[in-house]
């Protein structure tokens, strides 16, 4: 699909194509993932495998987003926490009721904000579902795993290459509807120029290197998505698959160069932070 937005209060245009792909895999019985692909949000959700009702929390958690913003137009931080809010509740109550439930979540949304530095996408994520962004300086990595092994690599006890087969690989330290709140982090990154960026469960991750996933992106986003997803089958994913490919060209560069911000310092949400 692709979708026009026009900022009626700036100068700016921003031209948004975007297409998502999920796939089973050749090994899992029911794909625990969901997506969604509807400007000026999307996002992808991966239930948490081998628990009960895994499947109907991601599809919670993308129905929530759905509900919670308005199609078409820049949204507000606040309705992004509304969504994953409202989602804790629901796997929460689920979980009340017999059986274990959880999903992580990993999006980016084109928000509009309330300060001098207006429009920006917000990269948010619970749990080891990840967002990358391409522009003009790479492909890079924004969203940090909530994971053990990200915990372990975070204070050098394992390497990048241990934590492939480390065996805590699977366990996430943060998800939607496993604690009373949802925690999850958020970056700030300025609308500028043409940005790319690819939203996936870790059925991709865990194959498919980032070399690998930049060497896909000069496709459009329908065969770059299809592409990502047909190589982490290819080369061995066990897991279910689903990858989001976001293009968006912006006619204005706006008032800073692109980088990352904390919501802290635009005033936003203070409790929502980065890890460090």
């Amino acid at each position: 699909m692709t979708d026009r937005i026009v900022i009626e209060d700036e100068r700016s245009e921003i031209a948004i194509s975007a297409f998502g792909r999920s796939e089973t895999g050749p090994v899992r019985a029911v794909n625990e993932d969901s997506l969604f692909t509807s400007a000026p949000v999307f996002a992808v959700a991966d239930g948490l495998g081998g628990h009960h009702r895994g499947d109907l929390a991601s599809s919670a958690m993308v129905e929530q987003l759905a509900l919670s913003v308005r199609p078409g137009r820049p949204t507000a931080p606040d309705a992004i926490f509304t969504a994953i809010t409202a989602a804790n509740a629901a796997v929460r109550a689920w979980s009340a009721r017999g059986g274990v439930a959880g999903t992580t979540i990993a999006g980016v949304a084109l928000v509009s904000l309330s300060t001098q530095i207006d429009l920006h996408w917000m990269a948010f994520n619970i749990g080891d579902s990840r967002v990358y962004l391409r522009d003009e300086w790479g492909l890079r990595q924004v969203t940090v795993d909530h994971s053990a092994v990200q915990e372990l690599l975070d204070d050098g006890s394992i390497t990048r290459l241990q934590a492939a087969t480390h065996p805590d690989r699977n366990v996430v330290t943060r998800a939607v509807g496993v604690e009373d709140e949802a925690d999850p982090d958020v970056w700030l990154i300025p609308v500028t120029g043409r940005q790319t960026f690819v939203i996936c469960s870790d059925g991709l991750t865990r194959d498919v290197s980032d070399e690998e996933i930049l060497a896909e992106l000069d496709a459009d986003v329908s065969t770059a998505a299809a592409a990502l997803v047909d190589r982490a089958i290819r080369q061995g994913s066990r897991d279910n698959v689903t990858v989001v490919v976001v293009d968006a060209t912006s006619t204005e560069t706006g008032p800073e160069r692109a980088g990352y911000h904390d919501v802290r310092s635009l005033g936003v949400l203070e409790e929502t932070l980065p890890r460090t």
